[in-house]
């Protein structure tokens, strides 16, 4: 089965960099990824795929196997390299010792609140909480935990606004509102507040917050500084389900964003390689204050 994994990994590197693509094969992952990278001038010069099993099972003829496909793409935009990494969730199928299947499993970042929860309007009634924002840690911290956890939180199974959380705490954020999920933005003593690890709730607290973590919104991504929040509405439906952070520029001077849940580094920012892209995204940009 590992060979046959093997084999799989070795043709979806070759639709990455091959001029042509069989018309047999239907790898849309590559479709989107160059498609996008037409539009920016940017192309793929080299990429590398591994894969790593999490789980693998078996009843009867029939053999499961869960695992990881990390992707290192290395990116040429107008004579600039950058190395952009992602990580996807996979599960392959086997009869027999042959692949019936083998596909994508498709992360939903949880973008509801909790049933009977309606978001407060943020009202401040305390000091300001001046602080200083170190966008160097945030990219930092950014970079050294993408693609794993620090213990030092709580991880959750829908990570991508959690960590970004954690990006602008160590970046020095400060953390108002304890206990009350409802209100402020906190992770204290095995519990947090609803901003802290929806990312719907982290939307609405970074346009609303007028003391601690504060946030300008602005209208275009090139407007962001490395370590500022871009949130996303894949669907278009008015609740946003994703967050990323900036931690690089690109030859355009386009935001890269790092992210969790697809554990991903400097990935461009309209995510419009992504399985969960429709026609009716919606982001919002966020330029952090203090």
């Amino acid at each position: 089965m590992r060979e046959i994994l093997q084999e799989l990994f070795e043709k979806r590197v070759q639709q990455f960099v091959a001029n042509h693509r069989n018309s047999k094969d239907n790898f849309s992952k590559a479709d989107r990824k160059l498609e996008s990278l037409a539009k920016r001038s940017a192309e793929i010069v080299k990429v590398k795929a591994a894969g790593k099993v999490l789980e693998n099972t078996s009843e009867d003829d029939f053999q499961t196997i869960k695992y990881n496909a990390h992707y290192q793409y290395l990116i040429k935009q107008k004579g600039n390299l950058y190395l952009e990494e992602e990580v996807e969730e996979r599960v392959a199928k086997f009869y027999k010792e042959t692949l019936i299947m083998d596909g994508e499993i498709k992360p939903i970042e949880n973008g509801a609140q909790p049933v009977g929860y309606s978001e407060p309007f943020m009202a401040d009634t305390f000091d300001r909480l001046s602080y200083q924002y170190n966008r160097l840690k945030a990219i930092q911290y950014a970079e050294r935990w993408w693609n794993s956890y620090n213990p030092a939180y709580k991880k959750f199974e829908n990570d991508c606004t959690n960590f970004i959380s954690q990006c602008l705490h160590v970046a020095g954020a400060p953390m108002r509102g304890y206990p009350n999920r409802g209100t402020g933005w906190w992770m204290q003593n095995h519990n947090w507040s609803y901003s802290w690890a929806i990312a719907n709730s982290l939307r609405l607290y970074l346009s609303k917050s007028t003391a601690g973590l504060r946030a300008k919104e602005v209208s275009s991504p090139d407007q962001l500084l490395l370590g500022d929040v871009i949130c996303y509405d894949f669907e278009g439906d008015g609740r946003f389900n994703h967050n990323t952070i900036v931690t690089a520029k690109d030859a355009n001077g386009m935001p890269l964003v790092n992210a969790h849940t697809y554990n991903s580094r400097m990935r461009y920012w309209a995510y419009e390689d992504s399985s969960a892209y429709t026609p009716n995204i919606k982001y919002r940009f966020y330029h952090i204050l203090d």
